[in-house]
């Protein structure tokens, strides 16, 4: 059956007049797909039965479901979603002072293969459709509502998968997202991350997106980078600055470095220093260094507190525009690089308390 959803407006108006139904029944039917976010034809109450009974015999509106939630101590919330043929993704609730940021994946699994990442060391499934990532925001739009009261501030497309290798899922459920008549979101409010593909940050200038961008750099060479980010290899350092210079010449939305640090890996004032030449080549409006959280894939470490602060003051020093992004929601392996989801039932966590579910 095919899915209502992929249907734009028109193509619903062209379908009742074939129907013999009045033109007003599309922008119904529209309205509670993309505002009222439906799950089947049943409910679309203000739909005559047989117009529903119609239409459920042609399409259906695979939508995602949420398979278990996790309460961090800090408040972060991690769900596992199950899209409709099996597959799993995780997306993030991350409450702050003013802030709620939703973080979603756009692939089941990665291809990329970054070292440090627990989604890199899984095969790549599929790309999500448009659709479920729209799903995705909704839940934790409703979420969101549910335990603060307002809804959700920003997004940020840095959960599992490479978003700019899911190019077309991704700006088609951006524009849904962005839409009048969809959730209404401003475009200033969503950052998609990248590792570095470099001619989709050029297509990215092309279409004139109006969201902003972040890089995930994490080294100041391309020697370094090679070791941990294998995309590096036909995608380096310099062609990055060159594409990222073009997207910001196009658009003028803001660039963000983010930067992990690893001990004894790229936390040197060395290293420091070839941050800086790298930011100083692009207009990027802030560095955000990002605490390590560990996976059992990986043996890297956290450095200590003390080369933490001597890093981010020489970026200061160097008139950067720095902030120490700390994770959230570590205790539920939702930070920074811990999306993984699993297959089998997991345990909730919630403030220090566990139960199972099933």
């Amino acid at each position: 059956m095919k899915n209502l959803r992929d249907c734009t407006l028109p193509e619903l108006e062209e379908m009742m007049a074939k129907l013999g139904e009045p033109k007003y029944r599309a922008k119904q039917v529209y309205d509670w797909i993309w505002q009222k976010a439906a799950g089947d034809l049943s409910s679309m109450s203000n739909l005559p039965k047989a117009l529903r009974e119609k239409l459920a015999n042609e399409f259906t509106i695979p939508k995602v479901k949420t398979n278990h939630s996790q309460y961090s101590s800090d408040g972060t919330i991690k769900n596992r979603l199950q899209l409709h043929d099996g597959y799993f993704v995780e997306s993030v609730l991350i409450p702050g002072e003013k802030r709620l940021t939703a973080c979603v994946s756009s692939q089941v699994g990665c291809s990329l293969s970054c070292k440090f990442c627990a989604t890199g060391y899984m095969d790549r499934k599929r790309n999500l459709d448009f659709d479920e990532i729209v799903d995705e925001v909704t839940l934790l739009n409703e979420i969101a509502m549910k335990h603060h009261g307002r809804p959700l501030s920003n997004i940020v497309f840095m959960g599992m998968g490479e978003p700019l290798l899911n190019y077309k899922n991704v700006m088609k459920a951006i524009e849904r997202i962005t839409s009048p008549d969809g959730l209404g979101m401003s475009p200033r409010r969503i950052t998609v991350s990248t590792a570095g593909v470099a001619k989709m940050i050029h297509q990215l200038g092309d279409d004139k997106v109006r969201f902003k961008l972040a890089l995930s750099l994490h080294a100041g060479n391309d020697k370094k980078r090679n070791e941990i980010m294998p995309i590096n290899e036909s995608n380096n350092l310099q062609t990055l600055i060159k594409e990222l210079n073009y997207f910001y010449q196009a658009t003028g939305n803001e660039i963000t470095f983010e930067y992990i640090l690893f001990k004894n890996f790229n936390d040197s004032l060395k290293d420091a220093d070839e941050l800086v030449r790298i930011y100083r080549q692009v207009p990027a409006d802030l560095v955000n260094i990002i605490e390590y959280n560990p996976i059992e894939a990986a043996d890297f470490e956290k450095p200590d507190e003390e080369s933490t602060d001597a890093f981010v003051k020489y970026l200061q020093s160097k008139k950067v525009n720095v902030h120490v992004r700390r994770s959230r929601g570590k205790d539920i392996d939702a930070a920074c690089g811990q999306l993984a989801n699993v297959n089998v039932p997991v345990e909730i966590k919630e403030a220090g308390r566990t139960q199972t579910t099933s």
